[in-house]
């Protein structure tokens, strides 16, 4: 990974406000892997691939990371990004919707990172668990979304969004089958696991 290259796609994105991962999510990330063997991972979000990149170096050395994302802008400059940062033969973009992408796979993932449309994030949940491996690990970004979830956050506007992730939670956190911490790092961080 051409680490240089990383400053500089960070540093775009930021300029053009463009939202990608902060930097105390991804060293909780970085911490949690530190001793698992990655081989896989699925990301539900690409934007412009620097969360990808970012996740490219916590995969062993012949893991592969597939990464959805719909915006046809933003597919063509992840791309872009991919081949600068040189990892572009570590990385598949799956062009197209989360909800159609998703049922359609049938591979394991060690990880997976859903960071896309809040509105769709029990149904990303429920496809997660299907695609996680035994022993993986699903992180939800921006779970507490400013923190109106925790609050009795009620407007108009994002009502849908954080009723979304309220269902999310729920389910996350009461699932006997699931064991599910969420921590204030960024803007909300949700790591669910299976119960063994």
């Amino acid at each position: 990974m051409n680490k240089e290259k990383l400053k500089e796609i960070k540093n775009k994105a930021l300029e053009n406000h463009i939202p990608i991962i902060m930097d105390d999510t991804l060293d909780t990330i970085y911490s949690l892997c530190e001793n698992k063997k990655i081989n896989t991972i699925l990301e539900i979000g690409t934007a412009v691939g620097y969360s990808a990149i970012c996740f490219s170096s916590i995969l062993e050395k012949e893991g592969h990371i597939d990464t959805i994302e719909r915006d046809l802008g933003r597919i063509a400059e992840a791309k872009e990004n991919l081949k600068l940062a040189e990892v572009e033969d570590k990385i598949t973009i799956l062009e197209g919707d989360a909800v159609e992408i998703l049922p359609k796979i049938s591979k394991k993932y060690d990880l997976i990172f859903i960071d896309a449309a809040k509105g769709k994030y029990p149904f990303f949940l429920k496809e997660a668990l299907r695609l996680l491996n035994i022993n993986g690990i699903i992180l939800a970004d921006n779970i507490l979304y400013k923190g109106y979830v925790m609050s009795d956050y009620n407007k108009h506007k994002q009502r849908t969004a954080v009723n979304h992730l309220r269902e999310y939670i729920k389910e996350a956190t009461q699932n006997p089958y699931l064991e599910t911490k969420i921590i204030e790092v960024g803007d909300g961080l949700a790591i669910t696991k299976i119960r063994h």
